[in-house]
């Protein structure tokens, strides 16, 4: 056969297999196509699989559960005959989930439902090995937990990828052990992004959803792409029989790189950026009512005398529409991005503000450079715990902002008295954490000083709380 023709065929046979999709991919930028014949169809995962299954992780957890409380601990009399029932024997929880190694040293991330709060974690490689882990960092807020993996090194690990780079129709694996069944992978695409509210189940409400079959045991495992990377790592499923649905959610991987950096500072507990505002989703309704063509962005509706944003001009009123670019289409999106961010930093806020005209014609927004920061502790709690008299159990503290982030308080509170716990005594008065403290005995309070000027609460014939927005007054006795 003529060279020329030989040639020729093999060009032919190489355009059917799908070689200029695969040039095309080479010479530039990944080029996301769908299959385009037979041979591309017929493709196996086989390859994504091995390099990437034996970075995921089984983990076993045992944990102590809290005693059952005599409700006669308290009483003077009672006690005497029913304390015996606070010393019974300790009662453990044991749970199976799955978990990700993203590092050679054998740092591992899973979620905190899986082995938060646990006394013992084994962890189980794929290779059948077992080690012993220590937890390092915990949230579960986010239902994230972070540890070590003990005596161990040169471990495979999965590289993190860049969770907002990803789209709708990308193909992702789900690795994991469903049921206890033993390592299982589930392929599907990604069905969804920025996925937020309180039926989706644990985390920060926002969510990558994936139609990767996601079962009981599958918690903390990886959901990669077809680079062998992590995009996230499955936390829930949207079902009604227990099962998987096709409805699967998962933590973005630009998250859970924070948490790894913060569990590297040596952090036990995660730093959340406070933002010191309340934003609502924008309706038809508020967007006309702003001067907008349409729905875009979250409207601040109360804000924070010390609120960052209030600190780089933002204000009531305002409409963000974007944080580093990023749309901010929910309150969720915008808490999201503002963790990824991380305390320390500086975010770009795109916003627009109701009293531009022609908001609705094109205006560009408004920028500003919001420094993100913890709640601050000004003023100083000064927490008091009372030791004598009829509130004798009552732990009461400043408000500021780090206690009204702690407590989900009322932003507008900018001083005042809360308690912050009820023992002893104290419990027979039915207030609760929370409570705002207004007066004693007829006495305005609005610090723990003027507690601590009243005599600490020895003498106490009334209380005036606030609950929720509502006032009392209680008489003791």
């Amino acid at each position: 056969m003529p060279r020329t023709l030989s040639a020729l065929l093999l060009a032919i046979t190489l355009a059917a297999v799908g070689l200029p999709a695969l040039v095309a991919q080479s010479e530039g930028a990944p080029a996301r196509q769908a299959p385009e014949s037979q041979p591309q169809v017929q493709l196996s995962f086989a390859p994504v699989v091995k390099t990437t299954a034996p970075a995921v992780v089984n983990i076993y957890a045992k944990r102590e559960l809290p005693q059952r409380r005599s409700p006669f601990a308290d009483d003077p009399f009672f006690s005497q005959f029913f304390g015996h029932l606070d010393r019974g024997s300790p009662r453990f929880e044991n749970s199976l989930g799955s978990g990700v190694i993203l590092s050679a040293d054998g740092l591992v991330v899973s979620n905190y439902h899986v082995a938060g709060g646990a006394t013992d974690i084994r962890v189980v490689l794929s290779d059948r090995r077992e080690f012993d882990a220590k937890v390092l960092l915990g949230d579960p807020e986010a239902d994230l937990l972070v540890m070590r993996i003990e005596d161990a090194r040169d471990l495979p690990f999965l590289r993190l990828a860049d969770s907002d780079a990803i789209e709708v129709g990308d193909l992702v694996l789900a690795i994991g052990n469903p049921f206890g069944v033993g390592q299982t992978v589930s392929s599907g695409i990604v069905s969804g992004l920025a996925r937020s509210g309180g039926d989706l189940g644990r985390g920060t409400g926002y969510f990558i959803q994936t139609d990767a079959p996601i079962n009981p045991g599958n918690s903390g495992g990886a959901l990669v792409d077809m680079q062998g990377r992590l995009v996230g790592v499955n936390t829930s499923i949207l079902t009604r029989s227990g099962g998987s649905n096709g409805i699967g959610f998962a933590i973005p991987a630009n998250l859970i790189a924070q948490y790894l950096r913060q569990a590297d500072e040596g952090l036990e507990a995660p730093r959340r950026p406070w933002a010191g505002l309340t934003v609502q989703e924008m309706t038809s309704a508020l967007a006309e009512a702003v001067g907008m063509d349409r729905p875009a962005g979250v409207i601040i509706t109360r804000m924070h005398p010390q609120s960052p944003f209030g600190q780089a001009g933002l204000r009531r009123g305002d409409v963000v529409v974007q944080v580093d670019g990023r749309p901010v289409d929910r309150p969720a999106e915008l808490l999201f991005r503002l963790l990824a961010a991380g305390t320390g930093t500086e975010v770009t806020v795109s916003y627009l503000r109701p009293d531009d005209q022609g908001a609705a014609n094109g205006t560009a927004p408004r920028q500003a450079s919001v420094e993100l920061f913890t709640a601050p502790e000004t003023p100083p709690r000064d927490a008091v715990t009372i030791r004598t008299g009829a509130l004798a159990g009552l732990t009461l503290a400043n408000i500021n902002p780090a206690v009204i982030d702690e407590m989900d308080l009322p932003l507008e509170l900018d001083q005042g008295v809360v308690v912050l716990s009820v023992e002893g005594p104290a419990r027979r008065l039915r207030l609760r954490p929370g409570d705002l403290i207004t007066a004693i005995n007829g006495t305005p309070v609005s610090s723990s000083a003027d507690l601590r000027r009243l005599g600490g609460g020895a003498a106490v014939s009334s209380l005036d709380i606030e609950r929720d927005g509502q006032r009392a007054r209680l008489r003791l006795r």
